[in-house]
């Protein structure tokens, strides 16, 4: 390596993440132009720096692109790309008219190309080929140094002469390296095996995560991982798998830091790995290529690369052999009222409105009740119709109508012809189409890893007895049924952490409704249905409960809404799910019962102890994931995802809670505040600037930690009375939490999550109220009477705050005397007993009872005589 000028006339530069062939590329480039300069963009491979930094690396005028002054480049020289996208910031000087630009690419032709005034290119198997071309054309020498680079360069990228873009000029031209003197050793030594043990252990992820998909024929392998930091050399797993298990199309997927890099590898002719991945934004040639997906989660990475091999290799279908005909339309003048009739009498959302033949518009159940609301009922549908809707036609590949309502939003996809309406497509209709794909489902690549993981055994140990044949049973009726049914979520996640959880949401591929109903009949118990969704809960005699939903995908109309709903399969339904942890499903079917399926790594993640959301906008579509991220993390010891993290802090920055509703944001804070001690998780709420969006004035001071301290205490001494009032821990929490806020503050706070009523007034005034009663609590010569009217008929989470906000001992001492011994004191004597004695009803039967039990806690009286004495003395009868 050597010094290069700060000024050059000529940049020579590459790909991001440069690899032996681009930078031998660039190092031949450098000579073909004298006096250049070359930038790699982005980092470079550990292997390469360790190449360049040996003391006989060949002499290539590299400089750092901070050092150099573009403003003096008057040539622009890329090697091994032709894509904008791939040469970093250096993409600038491309819009300099000053700046002319070569290309050295061995990569064909695409839409989105450098605009270069000259370029060599040639169907190579490495781009060093085709520099070695030139080199020897215009006879220039290179020394042994040089010659040692090229070879790594050609080596590199025909897989040492494996792959099928291999060409006899790639042989020929690493004879000539050859012959220059270039040393096989050092390049055995950089591209040999070079394992850590880190390698190995993610190779093992690999191995367990790696599914193959059979796409027109041909046997695709996917595989992913989540790696902690940055990662160099993850190729070199990629080339280890493919050749372990002598796979011919295998593209890995590697989450790192707040990246995903995809590596393609393909020894199949008809799978061009470049073109593939040159779709996510990436590049290469058909054997070997690679991607990298800033800003994306795992999951979505991989919905995107599935995505683009079924439209590259599926077997894809055309809109006119799935579209839906004939079509129910209306005329543009027909009546709002008589719309109304129709969409209600069909059952149907979206009618297009039809003249002639052709659709003039569609208007949606939505816009109608709206009109009809308004007094428009008797207005012709033309007046509120929407014309702003794209059209397939009956010729259109699948993907046309995918993009339309997955990327477009469209609910409504007509299909014209010459004009005229033939058929429609609706989300309903794709999804179903997508769920029962056949070449969207996965066969693990390595029986009883990964996905074939099963856990009867383990259910059997930790789940009770009752349960696992409930479960069995559920398995049964589904089977009866012709659906798929799953056990998911919470139940899964902690069954593999050994943590306890009872609380069983099944998941069915079918009628979610008829098999709780059919599961009800069988175990004699009743079903709470929910038409609109598809859920059920199904109560049996004893009390148990058992959640159940038809398999489905949510989406978002817009952030924080509630979800809309529509069939699919168990992998979309796993998908709209909140994190990785939580997407674990397990069959109940008893040909699979206790199969473990995990699409999306949450077993790693749960090893890893990571918390990690499915897709970039999830905090956005559902900001009470925010809260369950912090739960989660705080209560089992996690971590949330470096990723995750950027997410939840965009999130804040975008205020997307301010539309949360007051039940559904309370419910979340009521989840943390249920913990044994909410404090660490509201710490972390305050330190992501999350806490605010309850109120802008609490904060998690010393003195708030100090009452929340308390308040633990407390509860512990009070749970361990084993008293038959249980409080309601997360309302003494919330209570000790807004302790510190001004009156007004804490009603704004109980307004924000819509506390009403009794509830309202015991949150609001509560806090100052125990001081009160905790101050009096403290007065000397207080008796225990006066005690008692102090705290009685008060709420128990009441009388805790007063006990956690008393400042003295001797006030605590008696608010605990209180709890555990005053409050269940009664006289002997009743009602009935004084009306025995004379006395007629009326109000001073309660006089006189009061005066009893005040007599019986200071002490006056004892027993039943002494009661009875003390009423004939005061209270005679009339």
């Amino acid at each position: 390596m050597t010094t290069a000028p700060k000024t050059p006339d000529v940049l020579v530069t590459t790909h991001v993440n440069a690899d032996f062939d681009a930078v031998a590329s660039a190092m031949a480039a450098a000579r073909l132009h004298p006096g250049a300069v070359v930038v790699l963009p982005g980092s470079t491979e550990r292997t390469i720096r360790r190449f360049l930094e040996r003391p006989s690396a060949p002499p290539i005028p590299l400089a750092r692109l901070r050092e150099v002054d573009l403003a003096a480049v008057r040539r622009l020289v890329v090697v091994d790309t032709r894509s904008r996208g791939r040469i970093g910031p250096l993409a600038d000087l491309l819009d300099d008219p000053r700046v002319a630009v070569t290309v050295f690419d061995h990569h064909g032709p695409a839409p989105d190309d450098i605009p270069a005034a000259e370029i060599h290119e040639r169907p190579v198997g490495a781009n060093t080929t085709l520099m070695v071309a030139l080199l020897r054309e215009r006879g220039l020498a290179v020394t042994p140094e040089e010659a040692t680079l090229l070879s790594l360069g050609i080596y590199e990228d025909t897989g040492s002469f494996t792959f099928v873009s291999t060409t006899p000029a790639d042989l020929e031209a690493a004879a000539w390296t050859l012959e220059m003197g270039a040393d096989l050793k050092v390049v055995s030594d950089h591209l040999g095996p070079r394992l850590t043990p880190q390698h190995v252990a993610l190779l093992n992820d690999l191995l367990e995560t790696a599914a193959t998909y059979t796409l027109s024929g041909i046997p695709v392998t996917v595989a992913k991982t989540a790696i902690p930091g940055y990662l160099e050399d993850f190729a070199v797993l990629v080339h280890e798998l493919m050749d372990m298990e002598k796979l011919r199309v295998l593209f890995a997927l590697a989450f790192m830091e707040d990246r995903v890099l995809v590596v393609g590898r393909s020894r199949e002719e008809r799978v061009d790995a470049g073109r593939v991945l040159k779709a996510l934004g990436g590049g290469g040639h058909p054997s070997a290529a690679s991607a990298t997906l800033r800003g994306a989660t795992l999951a979505e990475a991989e919905e995107r690369l599935l995505a683009e091999l079924h439209r590259q290799l599926g077997t894809q279908p055309r809109v006119r052999d799935v579209m839906s005909y004939p079509v129910l339309s209306l005329p543009p003048e027909t009546p709002i009222s008589e719309v109304h009739d129709a969409l209600t009498r069909y059952g149907i959302t979206v009618i297009p409105l039809v003249e002639e033949g052709r659709i003039l518009g569609i208007i949606s159940r939505r816009t109608v009740e709206k009109a009809i609301y308004h007094g428009l009922a008797h207005l012709p549908a033309r007046e509120y119709m929407t014309t702003e809707f794209q059209a397939a036609a009956p010729s259109d590949p699948l993907d046309r109508v995918q993009d339309l309502i997955v990327q477009g939003r469209q609910r409504f996809v007509p299909v014209v012809e010459d004009g005229r309406l033939v058929g429609v497509m609706t989300r309903t209709d794709l999804l179903q189409i997508l769920s029962g794909d056949a070449a969207r489902r996965p066969e693990p690549l390595v029986e009883g890893r990964g996905q074939q993981k099963n856990v009867a055994a383990l259910l059997r140990e930790r789940i009770p007895a009752g349960v696992v044949d409930l479960l069995r049973e559920g398995g049964e009726v589904a089977e009866a049924l012709g659906f798929q049914v799953y056990v998911v979520g919470g139940f899964v996640r902690d069954l593999l952490l050994r943590e306890p959880n009872l609380d069983v949401d099944l998941v069915v591929e079918g009628d979610g409704i008829a098999f709780a109903r059919e599961l009800a009949a069988r175990r004699g118990g009743r079903v709470r249905p929910h038409e609109k969704f598809g859920t059920a809960v199904v109560v049996l005699p004893d009390g148990f409960k058992v959640d159940v939903a038809t398999a489905r995908w949510e989406y978002y109309e817009y952030p924080a809404a509630m979800p809309t709903v529509a069939l699919s399969s168990i992998k979309l339904d796993l998908y709209r799910r909140d994190f990785t942890i939580n997407t674990l499903a397990v069959k109940l079917n008893p040909r699979e019962f206790g199969l473990l399926v995990d699409f999306f790594g949450g077993q790693r993640d749960l090893k890893d102890k990571v918390i990690r959301v499915l897709h970039s906008l999830s905090f956005v579509e559902d900001p009470t994931r925010v809260f369950r991220a912090v739960r989660f993390e705080q209560r089992f010891g996690f971590t949330i995802g470096k990723h995750t993290l950027r997410l939840i802090r965009n999130a804040v920055r975008l205020n997307v809670f301010q539309r949360l509703s007051g039940p559904r944001l309370r419910n979340e804070i009521r989840h943390i505040l249920d913990e044994p001690d909410p404090v660490p998780a509201l710490a972390r709420l305050e330190e992501l600037q999350v806490l605010p969006v309850l109120h802008p004035g609490l904060r998690l001071d010393k003195e708030t930690r100090e009452v929340l301290a308390r308040t633990y205490d407390v509860l512990a001494w009070y749970e361990l009375l084993y008293r038959p009032e249980r409080p309601r821990r997360w309302a003494l929490h919330l209570l000790a939490l807004a302790s510190g806020l001004p009156g007004e503050a804490r009603a704004a706070l109980m307004e924000r999550l819509a506390l009403a009523g009794d509830r309202h007034r015991v949150f609001t005034r509560g806090p100052a109220e125990a001081r009160e009663r905790a101050t009096a609590a403290d007065r000397e010569g207080l008796r225990d009477s006066e005690l008692f009217a102090l705290f009685h008929g008060r709420e128990i989470e009441e009388v805790l705050l007063a006990l956690v906000l008393a400042r003295s001992e001797r006030a605590r001492r008696r608010i605990s005397r209180f709890i555990t011994d005053l409050q269940d004191v009664r006289p002997h004597l009743r009602g009935g007993d004084l009306l025995a004695l004379g006395h007629r009803p009326g109000p001073v039967i309660g006089r006189i009872l009061e005066r009893l039990l005040a007599a019986r806690l200071d002490g006056e009286v004892t027993t039943r005589e002494e009661e009875l004495a003390l009423v004939r003395r005061e209270f005679p009868a009339p």
